[in-house]
């Protein structure tokens, strides 16, 4: 009789996908769910409806933007990456800020969020320090704290519920003392329930700017009836994220104005 040894061999678990730089993170970079998010690429665009401004967000990642051929295509807003937490600065920043403007659209800047970094009224004086300041021009909109899921770890940034809306609260607070302007909040209903806790406090002070890549917005983050801007989808790396002001383009030129 033979005897022989059964070898079992375990199967290497893959390898995990390594974060991305710090520094590369934009609108919406994690939390596109394949089930919802259709881009729409050759399917069309989401139910369409008078009275919506189209706009866009861009990033280092569009490098320098054709804002002259996104004006040609109905293009009116545009915000721009300027800091993330307080040490990365968009090198693309002056062409994508000032080329918007430039072409005649109402243009604004947006903070990425890092909030394990350091405090939000730290990163409020860095964003207005570096971009994302405001100016009754009628042609500059208030500045945009992205808060979103972590794209570097874990996705609340290792803070409690109670310590994320802590952490929002210091950033919003300062950026108003700052600029007179309350800040427009960028973040998906599914990451604010879970990293606030579903906290209702904002809705009033601080306008929304809805992450859903779908046909329609669905439901809001608690405490908002109502949204101001709605990012449903991305065009690719050219043109940026497109979104849609929940407005015609006389009343997106009064929320410039404050």
């Amino acid at each position: 009789m033979t005897s022989g040894l059964l070898l079992v061999v375990a199967a290497a678990p893959p390898a995990s996908k390594p974060a991305p730089a710090r520094g590369n993170a934009y609108m919406g970079i994690v939390g596109r769910d394949p089930r919802t998010d259709q881009r729409y690429a050759g399917r069309g665009t989401p139910d369409t409806r008078a009275g919506w401004t189209e706009g866009v967000d861009v990033s280092s990642h569009q490098r320098d933007v054709a804002w002259s051929t996104l004006w040609s295509s109905g293009i009116r807003w545009a915000y721009t990456k300027a800091p993330e937490g307080t040490s990365y600065q968009n090198p693309y920043f002056a062409q994508q800020y000032g080329g918007s403007y430039g072409v005649g659209m109402v243009r604004g800047a947006y903070h990425f969020a890092t909030p394990d970094s350091c405090s939000g009224t730290a990163q409020a004086d860095y964003f207005v320090d570096h971009g994302g300041g405001w100016t009754g021009d009628g042609a500059t909109l208030p500045g945009v704290l992205d808060i979103e899921r972590n794209p570097y770890g874990d996705s609340c940034y290792g803070k409690s519920t109670s310590g994320m809306v802590g952490w929002i609260r210091d950033f919003v607070i300062r950026y108003k003392a700052r600029t007179a302007r309350a800040a427009v909040i960028y973040t998906s209903t599914s990451w604010w329930t879970s990293c606030t806790g579903g906290y209702s406090g904002f809705g009033a002070t601080n306008p929304l700017w809805v992450a859903r890549y779908a046909s329609s917005v669905g439901p809001l983050p608690a405490g908002w009836l109502e949204y101001t801007m709605w990012q449903y989808t991305s065009s690719g790396v050219t043109v940026g994220d497109h979104g849609r002001f929940n407005g015609p383009p006389d009343t997106l030129r009064e929320l410039a104005r404050g």
